[in-house]
């Protein structure tokens, strides 16, 4: 499906990436299930093609595109049926770095920016922890000044790319009256002391995306690595939250649009009863009404996209959109896996490896419960 709002150069960038997923991830990222991680080296290749730097300035790399290129980024990882390595590449693109390139100060944009860009410099952002999540003022972690800079308490959890992040945007408390102004954002380097993983996380999917728990004890960050202004932090995080949601919203519908193609050529071969699946009016009309549900979301991302380009204001319209997609490739999922039958029960089945994936698509970023509260109170 064609859409007016791309560009030949949105075109070409898709081209050059499904080609890049067909020969240089599809044939490896088994392994990369089993390891638990995506390769240093896939990212550095994916710098060198310039898709980490899709959204950034040419004087860092990138090809300062609009949101329409992110979009294009997460739906051809999303066709990977990989959503592992999707997130993976989406969460320093689009979720991470993108503190450093907002709100950085040039020095601190000269200094990371490059590596980012070409993939030597692999980003993560700790927000959620044990007691918080989506209410980001409820964080506990808490940094105090001290002279040459701060000092950083606390654990984060569920943090994606926090094993293998060379560096970690972190959210903590630094006070203030207001509690929309008593959080700070720190860049904290990997080996910095005081800073360590503490678990490496199992999860259900997303299994070539390394997870982990972080720990801050007593871990100084100077003042050079403080990410805008002091009480900057829930502001910037909320900002970032319409970009978030809204490529995770584009990932999910390119996965669940590849979910159907992938069972429309599977009931259409498999025999049953005299005939083929397809056969059967119950199961073509059920792929029918899904395919037509998830064309219009896709439709609507693609606008959306659009429009927050141009600088509208879209914070109901992405919420509606993270709530929608994130249910809906979930309903997908299902049905795919149920006109499978039994080999979609099987865990080395590419749609079983899908569904387990986008379980998630409704919990992370933003769950569905709280994207519709977002939704209503703009209603």
């Amino acid at each position: 499906m064609t859409s007016p709002f791309f560009t030949g150069e949105h075109a070409m960038l898709r081209d050059q990436l499904r080609r890049f997923v067909a020969e240089e991830v599809v044939p490896h990222a088994e392994a990369w299930e089993a390891e638990g991680s995506v390769p240093r080296d896939v990212l550095r290749r994916m710098g060198e093609l310039g898709f980490l730097g899709i959204r950034y300035g040419e004087q860092w790399g990138g090809a300062d595109m609009d949101t329409l290129g992110s979009v294009v980024l997460a739906e051809e990882l999303g066709r990977s049926t990989f959503g592992g390595f999707a997130i993976t590449v989406l969460v320093h693109t689009d979720m991470a770095s993108v503190h450093v390139a907002n709100a950085g100060t040039p020095e601190q944009r000269a200094r990371w920016m490059p590596g980012i860009v070409a993939g030597e410099t692999v980003t993560a952002v700790a927000v959620t922890e044990p007691g918080a999540g989506s209410d980001v003022k409820g964080i506990a972690t808490r940094a105090e000044q001290i002279p040459g800079g701060w000092r950083l308490s606390g654990s984060k959890l569920f943090i994606t790319n926090g094993v293998h992040a060379d560096l970690v945007c972190v959210a903590a408390k630094t006070g203030g009256e207001r509690p929309s102004r008593a959080v700070t954002m720190f860049a904290v380097e990997r080996d910095t002391p005081g800073f360590r993983v503490g678990r490496v996380l199992d999860k259900q999917g997303w299994r070539c995306s390394d997870t982990a728990e972080l720990v801050f004890e007593e871990c100084f960050v100077p003042h050079e690595n403080v990410l805008g202004p002091e009480g900057g932090g829930f502001g910037a995080i909320m900002r970032n939250f319409q970009n978030e949601r809204l490529v995770i919203a584009a990932m999910a519908m390119a996965e669940a649009e590849t979910a159907l193609e992938i069972t429309l050529e599977h009931v259409k071969t498999r025999r049953a009863f005299g005939g083929t699946l397809w056969d059967r009016e119950a199961v073509r009309q059920k792929l029918a009404a899904l395919w037509g549900r998830v064309a219009a979301a896709k439709a609507m991302v693609h606008q959306v996209a659009w429009r927050d380009g141009r600088g509208e204001d879209c914070v109901r319209e992405v919420s509606a959109l993270k709530a929608l997609c994130g249910e809906l490739v979930n309903e997908v999922m299902y049905a795919c896996v149920q006109c499978h039958g039994g080999s979609g029960f099987m865990a080395d089945v590419a749609i079983n490896r899908m569904a387990r994936d986008a379980r998630v698509h409704a919990i992370g970023g933003g769950a569905t419960e709280v994207m519709l509260e977002e939704v209503a109170k703009r209603l």
